[in-house]
């Protein structure tokens, strides 16, 4: 009688976890759908690559449903990613870094590109060099984003404040779609973006790049801007599934790499269904000369840009002396997939 009472039991336990997490699967045990994080921007064209190819598809099956949502930020990513909407999702370090700290219930599955921001400044704004940003306007696309990290950490290192007040370079928020009409208007004198809208902002000859990627801190250019991310839910329940997601992202890589003029033409495929138009292939290709794509991901580099982020309030009741990501960065799932497991 107790063993069937303990059995009963167990049984009952199962099914209020099975209904808690509320996971519907496929017939072979994976999930019935995925959703899927992205930006619409070209810093992000392996995952493109990865969703045109099919890459996803065929690591997870037919049966599984992709659904993919196009960010406009990383921070409006990062919270998704935090309550739980999204599965997958690919953003810059910065705001996945802070909303981590806050929800702790995903993690850094892999690398997908480095670099690709580059410094912009209007013409007849009188900027030439980044001592010039001084009493100037400059734009980021969003509050604690990646892009705002590497501002701050550019003028500081070239000894310009920043703040409200005279003598100081001032910030303001506009999305860089919005940065041309912006430039136009002369509202902003500058801006640090990731591409393609540097590149879009010089052929539209509106400005010109004073600090190239490979001089945009840290790092020297070659520092996380899009990172893989998974829910330590998704992680849990379908590890062979992010396995999945690393292969996809890595072969969407190498195809750029391999393939770079056919990549083209895929990744325009992807910006048109997802930000609404497509765009020039001379502009993607010159976009892309700026970028490091690669799954490595640099925990040092990152914890370097939380720092700056705990500076600006962004990451608050965490000392900098006490930060440590090694529990949000969880590489093992890439290490497998590596050595081909």
């Amino acid at each position: 009688m107790r063993k069937q009472a303990w059995v009963l039991m167990l049984l009952l336990v199962a099914v209020l976890v099975l209904s808690a997490c509320g996971e519907k699967l496929t017939s072979s045990g994976k999930a019935q759908v995925v959703r899927v994080g992205v930006f619409k921007n070209v810093t992000h064209a392996a995952a493109y690559i990865a969703l045109e190819k099919g890459y996803f598809a065929r690591e997870w099956g037919n049966e599984v449903k992709i659904e993919v949502t196009a960010f406009d930020n990383g921070s409006d990513l990062s919270i998704a990613m935090a309550t739980g909407d999204i599965d997958v999702g690919f953003v810059g370090p910065g705001p996945a870094t802070t909303f981590f700290l806050k929800s702790k219930n995903y993690r850094v599955v892999s690398g997908s590109n480095n670099g690709g921001a580059v410094l912009v400044a209007r013409n007849g704004s009188g900027i030439n060099t980044v001592k010039d940003l001084v009493d100037k306007t400059i734009a980021i696309p969003s509050k604690g984003n990646t892009n705002e990290i590497s501002l701050r950490m550019l003028l500081q290192q070239e000894g310009v404040s920043l703040g409200r007040g005279a003598e100081s370079a001032h910030l303001i928020v506009r999305s860089p779609s919005d940065t041309l009409i912006s430039f136009r208007q002369k509202e902003i004198d500058a801006t640090l973006v990731p591409e393609p809208w540097g590149t879009q902002i010089e052929k539209a000859g509106l400005g010109k790049v004073v600090v190239d990627w490979k001089a945009i801190p840290p790092n020297n250019g070659d520092y996380p801007t899009v990172i893989m991310v998974a829910s330590d839910k998704f992680i849990a329940l379908h590890r062979d599934m992010v396995k999945g997601a690393i292969k996809a992202n890595r072969d969407g890589i190498a195809f750029i790499q391999n393939s770079p003029e056919q990549a083209y033409d895929l990744i325009n495929n992807q910006l048109k269904k997802y930000s609404g138009k497509g765009m020039d292939k001379g502009l993607i290709k010159a976009s892309l000369s700026r970028l490091k794509l690669t799954t490595d991901v640099d925990v040092k580099v990152m914890e370097e840009m939380a720092k700056v982020s705990i500076d600006a309030r962004y990451i608050k009741g965490i000392n900098k002396e006490e930060l440590d990501l090694s529990k949000f960065v969880d590489l093992s799932m890439l290490q497998e997939v590596e050595n081909g497991r």
